[in-house]
């Protein structure tokens, strides 16, 4: 037990009255109390202890449960984070598949248009040429005085038709040859 002075003891309670701060803790059931107003004093800082210590008990109790609750949010921003990444992921495999199947899309396209190029460029010679012919045929079979001009025309046709031909062919070739190869990156 703690026997204090009256000096000390009337200091406390003049610092609990005018300031409001009274002792705390266990030191509280130490003292002895020698007069009535020092008992009263540790009566009261008694009853301020309880309710400071109910005070900090339940603001624990909200803390834990506001720390419990922002570790649950904290999960569960963790698993959207995931979520999200794991979406962006599949997003961007489809993006790179749609990219493929765009491109094997237009490589077919512009197949088929050479292929429909070159059928035509030769439907066209091969028109011209039975044309040319026939007429060739028909001046030689009446008669025709014209038939040394008709047989130069037709010799300069086939040459001039198939020059184009090829000429188209070789631009087709050598433009689908360009597309199909990897553009090179520049290194310093």
């Amino acid at each position: 037990m703690i026997l204090l002075p009256k000096e000390i003891q009337k200091m406390f309670i003049d610092v609990g009255n005018d300031k409001g701060v009274y002792l705390e803790g266990n030191i509280i059931k130490m003292m002895v109390d020698t007069d009535e107003e020092f008992k009263q004093y540790l009566n009261t800082s008694l009853e301020k202890d309880s309710e400071n210590r109910k005070k900090r008990l339940e603001l624990t109790k909200q803390l834990q449960t506001k720390n419990s609750e922002l570790e649950q949010k904290q999960v569960e921003n963790d698993q959207l984070m995931d979520d999200l990444k794991d979406a962006l992921e599949e997003a961007e495999n489809a993006k790179q598949d749609a990219l493929k199947d765009l491109n094997i899309l237009q490589q077919k396209t512009q197949f088929e248009l050479i292929g429909n190029i070159v059928k035509v460029a030769l439907l066209v010679i091969l028109c011209v040429g039975i044309i040319v012919t026939m007429m060739y045929v028909f001046a030689m079979s009446t008669e025709s005085t014209e038939t040394t001009l008709i047989g130069n025309t037709w010799s300069n046709l086939f040459g001039i038709l198939l020059t184009n031909s090829f000429s188209i062919i070789g631009t087709i070739m050598g433009v689908k040859y360009a597309d199909s190869r990897e553009p090179k990156s520049n290194e310093k």
